[in-house]
């Protein structure tokens, strides 16, 4: 690799090496190859006699582009202003036998299956390592489900949860994406055998007018493709909206991928949690004793590109002329590939921080105390309701002390005092024997540990039981930087 050359820092710094080899030049025209491979494995099938072994047999022994034949491709694509007519002049010169298969060696069989086999591929590479996560938080959650923390709305503190409670927020949004990303990919069909502007009419000719052998080769090919059926209704291409529905749900994803992280940025800076941090990490080049949550960061950046991709799947969907145009195909090569390593990097970034995350008690401990006898003043007023007292009087007395003991927080830096202001406060005699009880953080936290173990035990071990086996054998996925 050339360093005067620009490469995408997905494939350099990001993703994985097994995405990166889905979408990789050799990856996309041996797989073109295999497609034409199966039409003429399940044309000799049906009977068709001008598929012979020897051809087919060439073809099977050269699935596989070599290194030596890209350059040959190159040249043809430069002097035929076509990729796939490249290819089938490449793959010819290694197959000559083949090259008299009708339809065998043409763009339509190979390109756009081709790209369906790439999304479905793609889908069941994230899928597994989605689960992997899911897996890691609901065991988080479950070990601090009755951690007590305080609550967050508007940015402010509110009543309070638990630590685990907090982390299943991020689980429910990942067990909706990965509800969306299985849908997507058991939505996906193969195109098939279609003809060039999808009626057949060419395969039709080809067997003499037996439609139910036309049929039969759609059937052929999904099976040797690993797809249960084709579309019905195609153009000239698989219809473009099918990449606008994958897109979408990977760019769900990248959504959830940046509200996970901007949280655990902001208990970061709340110093209450922390994602991992290496013993010889640099947080910062001039300031040594930061700890930059640097993971959750990048995981933010990643996941808010992959947000914005699948408007190019929207536009080219929408501005596609009746079969087929062709200014899909310039976009899709970027856009595409570009979504996938993205969810892939993102998936690496969310397995990395939620193996390691670290939690501070005493810390979340303390801004709980520091708040908690302002969130328990309801709760005191109700127990003067009870003794007997006026409501409006206890909440104009508890509003009092609360602004006098925030005023000495906030303008004075100190302790908050309003339970002592309380105690010192002749109204209140009659509820100071109950204090105690009332400040207790359990009572506030309402159902959170209950509801943590169901939704584990209900809706998370569903959700993951298809990847039981996978989940048995995972470790922690390593960073690359």
């Amino acid at each position: 690799m050339s360093n005067d050359i620009y490469t995408t820092p997905l494939t350099g710094r990001y993703s994985s090496t097994e995405m990166q080899r889905l979408f990789s030049p050799r990856t996309r025209f041996s797989t073109w190859r295999q497609l034409w491979v199966w039409l003429a494995e399940a044309q000799k099938e049906l009977e068709l006699p001008e598929v012979t072994q020897e051809g087919l047999d060439q073809m099977r022994n050269h699935i596989t582009i070599t290194d030596e034949e890209f350059p040959i491709a190159a040249a043809e694509e430069k002097k035929r202003r076509h990729d796939v007519m490249a290819h089938v002049h490449t793959f010819g010169r290694v197959a000559p036998a083949a090259e008299k298969f009708s339809t065998s060696l043409s763009n339509e069989p190979c390109i756009h299956n081709a790209d369906l086999i790439f999304l479905k591929r793609g889908l069941e590479l994230l899928l597994p390592k989605l689960a992997t996560v899911i897996d890691k938080l609901g065991k988080f959650a479950r070990d601090y489900k009755d951690l007590h923390c305080l609550g967050y709305t508007h940015g402010q503190p509110a009543q309070p949860v638990t630590v685990g409670k907090r982390a299943c927020l991020w689980i429910q949004d990942l067990l909706m994406d990965l509800r969306n990303l299985e849908r997507a990919r058991d939505d996906l069909r193969l195109r098939g055998c279609q003809g060039t502007t999808g009626t057949q009419a060419s395969f039709l000719q080809i067997f003499k007018g037996d439609h139910a052998k036309v049929d039969r080769l759609n059937e052929l090919i999904c099976q040797k493709a690993g797809f249960e059926s084709a579309y019905i209704i195609s153009s000239q291409t698989y219809s473009r909206k099918i990449d606008v529905d994958v897109l979408q749900a990977l760019a769900g994803f990248g959504a959830t991928c940046e509200r996970t992280g901007t949280d655990i940025r902001h208990l970061s800076m709340l110093h209450e949690i922390e994602e991992p941090f290496e013993k010889d990490q640099i947080g910062s080049s001039a300031m040594a004793f930061k700890r930059n949550p640097m993971r959750s960061e990048r995981l933010c950046s990643l996941g808010r590109h992959l947000t914005t991709l699948p408007q190019d799947a929207i536009n080219t969907y929408s501005h596609q002329w009746f079969e087929r145009s062709l200014d899909d195909s310039a976009n899709r090569r970027i856009s595409i590939p570009s979504a996938f390593l993205s969810a892939d990097a993102c998936v690496i970034l969310l397995d990395n921080i939620s193996s390691g995350l670290v939690v501070y008690p005493a810390v979340i401990q303390k801004r709980l105390e520091d708040e908690l006898p302002f969130m328990a003043t309801e709760s005191i007023m109700m127990a003067c309701v009870d003794k007997g007292l006026s409501r409006q009087d206890a909440h104009e007395e508890a509003r009092r002390l609360s602004h006098e003991a925030g005023a000495v927080v906030k303008q004075e830096g100190k302790p908050n005092d309003l339970i002592e202001r309380i105690k010192r406060t002749e109204f209140f005699k009659p509820i100071l024997g109950q204090l105690d009880a009332l400040l207790d953080s359990k009572a506030y936290i309402g159902r959170a540990p209950q509801q943590v173990e169901r939704f584990l035990s209900e809706e998370v071990s569903a959700a993951l039981r298809p990847y039981a086996s996978h989940l048995s054998t995972v470790g922690t996925a390593e960073l690359h930087v």
